[in-house]
């Protein structure tokens, strides 16, 4: 079953339940794959020939999906923080909650020890020394974490390797 389907079948699971936050949290994410789907169709259509062949091309993997939840779960984080920032603590508690919900459906997330193991091997790997070299460290390690780390822990660990 892909992820789009498991979320579905959430959204009609928590609506029997009338948990609304779930039902809200799960159908902002449809909505978000549905504007990527539509995005890629689009992109698509001035290629595509067949119209048949455009709907199911236009479909997003499950990759894909998880990039989308990636990318509403750091838009979560970053208004918490936002949020703590500015003493609203019953808004940081609410997107905490969502966030929750959200990480339900991404990847198991690495520990920093696994992050800085696999950083360590790429700057022995690619020959690099200096600070002055992260976004070269950070280009060729992020595609290993996708969905799997936050960047911004990836980057903290690269910068501690690279002024060793």
């Amino acid at each position: 079953m892909s992820i789009k389907e498991t979320i579905q079948l959430n959204i009609k699971k928590a609506m029997t339940e009338k948990n609304a936050l779930i039902v809200s949290v799960l159908r902002m994410i449809m909505a978000a794959v549905f504007n990527k789907e539509k995005e890629k169709r689009a992109k698509l259509s001035k290629n595509e020939e067949e119209l048949e062949k455009l709907d199911e091309l236009s479909k997003l993997t499950n990759e894909e999906i998880l990039e989308v939840i990636s990318s509403e779960a750091k838009k979560r984080k970053d208004s918490i923080e936002q949020y703590e920032k500015g003493d609203r603590n019953d808004l940081a508690e609410q997107e905490k909650k969502e966030l929750e919900i959200l990480m339900e459906y991404m990847p198991e997330q690495m520990n920093e020890d696994e992050i800085r193991k696999i950083v360590k091997s790429k700057i022995e790997e690619l020959g690099i020394s200096g600070p002055q070299e992260t976004g070269k460290v950070m280009g060729a390690v992020m595609p290993e974490f996708k969905g799997k780390a936050d960047g911004n822990i990836v980057n903290k660990i690269v910068q501690e390797e690279l002024r060793k």
